[in-house]
């Protein structure tokens, strides 16, 4: 089977989120990098070009010119992934959508959500496929944790207790990765909350089947001088009358990258550790617990498609990353089993962080979730 040959947009020199796309990307052989505009400026996506060991005549200056040359090939690109910061969101899936393309977007969807409900509506008109890199969805045992939950293994969940603690932008904000995320102008209304916490808040909706309701929001600026908010504290309410409490925040000092996620229900409880992620934890109501390991015999067939190793053989984030990918391959050929965050995973994870932020601004207390 031929490999789908992608298109990059953003990527260039300095940023750590572009060659993980391309790993991931790559890692199974279905997909191939082949162009891009990694850069606004034309010597800089020259450079990323370089970098990533494309051909030298297919790193663009520009989307129109990407795209007027790549229509031009016989051997053209079949969709385009979106790593640039926020607010190149729109714009660039916009213009590769009337282009013709197929677009995979880093989270979150767009820098606002008034912009999101734009890009739906496009996606919508344009008829074409559109995915969200929501990483943590694809590793092998939060898949299994959603099977599990599916059928009943803990029975209705009352308790969802998601947290994701980072500390890095604790000081300064120096350095290309921290200086764009903490500017409105570039991450958009939320710094903290659309960073990770929409993380928390898709990986909570993700595993277990529920949709929420409502929130309550405390989100502050905690480093002084900050525009946006680097500390979120969010409680909320799930369709089906279970409480969840969301942490998310970037300035607790030692913190790595800490996504958790705990569910209890009526005859059980799962846990799931981003850091420690080829183990998951079930609790049963008679006191027994059960330590399920990635690769291992107990997986359903979900989560053995999701895995490559056999137990024991660690697997992580690239590979979590790069079943997204997978995925979205299977979507541009019509196969099924495709399990990519798409546009209304995009909409609400954009619904969360406009809604959060008016809420704490406002100090509204609950507050309904709509999209």
């Amino acid at each position: 089977m031929a490999r789908l040959r992608m298109g990059m947009i953003g990527g260039g020199p300095g940023a750590f989120i572009g060659p993980v796309h391309r790993i991931a990307a790559e890692l199974d052989r279905e997909i191939e990098l082949v162009a891009g505009v990694f850069s606004s400026d034309a010597d800089r996506s020259r450079a990323g070009g370089e970098a990533y060991r494309i051909d030298p005549d297919r790193a663009y200056p520009s989307l129109d010119a990407m795209f007027a040359a790549e229509k031009a090939r016989g051997d053209g690109i079949d969709f385009v992934a979106i790593v640039s910061p926020n607010h190149h969101h729109l714009p660039a899936a916009k213009a590769a959508l009337a282009a013709g393309y197929p677009v995979l977007s880093d989270k979150p969807m767009t820098a606002t959500f008034a912009e999101a409900k734009e890009l739906g509506e496009i996606v919508g008109q344009a008829g074409l496929p559109y995915g969200l890199s929501y990483t943590y969805s694809g590793y092998p045992l939060v898949r299994e944790a959603r099977e599990r939950v599916a059928a009943g293994a803990i029975g209705s969940v009352r308790k969802v207790v998601v947290e994701y603690p980072q500390g890095w932008l604790a000081g300064e904000a120096s350095g290309k990765q921290a200086e764009w995320r903490v500017d409105p102008a570039r991450s958009g209304a939320g710094g903290c909350i659309g960073d990770i916490g929409v993380h928390a808040f898709h990986l909570a909706e993700f595993i277990t089947g529920l949709r929420v309701t409502e929130l309550l929001a405390d989100l502050a600026a905690v480093v002084p001088g900050r525009a946006l908010d680097d500390d979120c504290t969010v409680l909320l309410r799930f369709d089906n009358g279970a409480r969840g409490v969301l942490l998310a925040s970037q300035i607790e000092v030692g913190e790595l990258n800490g996504l958790r996620i705990r569910l209890y229900g009526e005859t059980g409880g799962i846990v799931w550790h981003q850091e420690r992620p080829n183990t998951l934890t079930i609790h049963t109501i008679d006191g027994r617990t059960e330590i399920v390991h990635a690769g291992g015999a107990a997986l359903g067939p979900i989560a053995q498609a999701a895995t490559r190793t056999p137990a024991g053989h660690p697997e992580g984030y690239l590979e979590a990353f790069a079943n997204l990918y997978r995925d979205f391959a299977k979507q541009l050929r019509g196969e099924p089993g495709s399990l990519i965050p798409g546009i209304d995973d995009g909409l609400r994870g954009m619904a969360f962080i406009d809604t959060a932020v008016r809420a704490s601004a406002d100090r509204a207390g609950w507050t309904a979730f709509t999209v």
